[in-house]
């Protein structure tokens, strides 16, 4: 029976962990939080989902709770989109160079990356199985385009199990094409402990799992990375104020939009000149300085 490769993350290195995505699609990472960063983001959080309504419909779940806009909910974001085996990761398979011709230059250009997405999920007793989908559908991404444009983690903050709904992930999916339909029967459940994580690309077919507990909440942090040249899923700039961007450090800050990537993306004007707009958050960092 074909599983998840399980690493661990005391002693996995980044080559490890490409090595395996790149042939399955998806990775386990025990021990990807540390017992403080489990338990901040356990404080942080679980009081807040708890407050969250549920039922909206099948593929979101109706029994499913939900809570977004993490950034401003815990500072343990940061930990894990700077993570050193999913970001790194994460620039391996997004930021591939490629080649192009400007007048008489033939040049190597690279993307950045993104925070796409951020999100707790909480799955209640009783709830069905989401739909197997691929989530770089949500920018229109194709298997014709030759290479991925997202990297997800679901993190565990509690235990997944095949009964409280772990995470339904089909192993090597990314390879197919787009026709090939997925099939409930060919994937498998995520089953890890609270404070592990699974990575997967955004080409693999996966879904919430079926919860059949009486009484068990499986509750899961999912953040993306994505390339910088796809809109990001969660909209930052309206959900995050320039003062809360401000307050993290900048490879943070241009993680969630704030900079102009290569050479033509997310430019402002400035005196004539294509500016990166990170520098309008520098008096904000100073104000925040100082109230702190």
């Amino acid at each position: 029976m074909v599983t998840l490769v399980r690493l661990n993350g005391a002693t996995a290195s980044v080559e490890n962990v490409i090595s395996v995505l790149d042939r399955d699609g998806g990775v386990i990472i025990e021990n990807f939080l540390t017992p403080a960063q489990l338990a901040g983001m356990r404080d942080d959080l679980l009081p807040l989902i708890e407050e969250q309504s549920t039922g909206r419909d099948d593929f979101f779940g109706m029994n499913t709770r939900r809570l977004s806009s993490l950034f401003a909910k815990t500072r343990y974001s940061a930990d894990v989109v700077t993570h050193p085996l999913y970001l790194p990761a994460a620039k391996h398979f997004v930021c591939v160079p490629q080649h192009r011709w400007s007048g008489e230059n033939y040049m190597e250009v690279t993307c950045d990356i993104q925070v796409g997405v951020s999100q707790a999920i909480q799955i209640g007793p009783g709830e069905g199985g989401q739909a197997l989908h691929r989530d770089d559908g949500a920018f229109f991404w194709s298997r014709k385009f030759g290479r991925e444009a997202r990297l997800q983690v679901m993190i565990a903050l509690s235990d997944f199990t095949a009964e409280n709904g772990g995470t339904m992930v089909i192993p090597g999916s990314h390879r197919w094409d787009d026709e090939r339909k997925p099939h409930i029967d060919e994937a498998i459940p995520t089953e890890m402990s609270a404070g592990s994580a699974l990575l997967f690309l955004g080409g693999v077919y996966h879904g919430g799992g079926t919860n059949r507990t009486e009484s068990e909440w499986r509750t899961g942090v999912t953040f993306a990375l994505d390339a910088s040249f796809v809109r990001q899923e969660e909209n930052h700039y309206l959900a995050l104020t320039p003062e809360l961007v401000a307050s993290y450090p900048e490879d943070v800050q241009r993680l969630l939009g704030w900079s102009m990537s290569g050479r033509a993306l997310g430019w402002i004007e400035v005196d004539g000149e294509l500016s990166d707009p990170n520098f309008l958050l520098k008096p904000l960092e100073k104000s925040a300085a100082l109230a702190g």
